[in-house]
C-alpha cells in the first residue's frame, strides 16, 4: 500500500493540483471490508466565485459552505436524484475551489464513478487523509495528459469554453 495523500498536497491551487491527480490511485474500503482500488483518468477543475461553472459562484451557502474549507476535505454533491458525485476541496480556507474526479480506469463519466465507489452524502465534509473508506494514494506515475473544457456547464457562458478538465494521454 502506497502512502496516501496528505492534505496538504489539496492546499494548492486547483489548477496545480489536478493535473497531479492523474495516475494517482483512488481507494475506496466497502462496508463489507474490501478494497477497491482505481487509477485517476480525468478530473475538472473548479475555482473560485469568479468561475460561473464552481458551485461557489452563487457566493457562500449553506451548500457551498464546504467549498470555503482549506483543501483536503471531500465534497460529494448529487445530481439528477441519483448520482453522488466526488469533488476534493482544494487550495486555502476562503478561497473556494476544488477538483471532481470524472473518471478512472474502466469508469467513465464521475456518476458512474460515483456509483462504483457507492458514495452518499455521509462522505461530504470527511478528510480525504484521515479517512479509512475513501482515500487517494501516491503514486510514481507522472502521466502526460491533455486539456480540454469541462463538461456539461453550458450556462456558464464564458467559462464554458476554458481548458479546466485534465485527461491522461492515451
Amino acid at each position: 500500500m502506497a502512502d496516501k495523500l496528505p492534505e496538504q498536497f489539496f492546499q494548492r491551487d486547483v489548477l496545480e493540483v489536478a493535473p497531479d491527480l492523474l495516475g494517482k490511485i483512488l481507494v475506496r474500503r466497502l462496508d463489507n471490508g474490501d478494497l477497491q482500488c482505481y487509477r485517476i483518468t480525468d478530473v475538472e477543475a473548479y475555482r473560485g466565485e469568479e468561475d460561473k461553472a464552481c458551485h461557489a459562484s452563487r457566493g457562500r451557502t449553506p451548500h457551498t459552505e464546504l467549498l470555503y474549507s482549506k483543501g483536503g476535505k471531500i465534497y460529494v454533491y448529487l445530481i439528477y436524484g441519483m448520482y453522488w458525485l466526488l469533488n476534493i476541496v482544494t487550495g486555502d480556507k476562503d478561497n473556494p475551489q476544488g477538483v471532481m474526479v470524472r473518471a478512472v480506469e474502466g469508469i467513465y463519466g464521475p456518476g458512474r464513478v460515483g456509483r462504483k465507489l457507492e458514495l452518499d452524502k455521509s462522505f461530504r465534509g470527511e478528510s480525504i487523509e484521515n479517512n479509512d473508506r475513501l482515500w487517494i494514494e501516491d503514486s510514481d506515475e507522472k502521466p502526460e495528459y491533455i486539456t480540454a473544457p469541462r463538461v456539461g456547464i453550458d450556462y456558464a457562458q464564458e467559462w464554458k469554453d476554458i481548458q479546466w478538465r485534465f485527461i491522461i494521454k492515451e
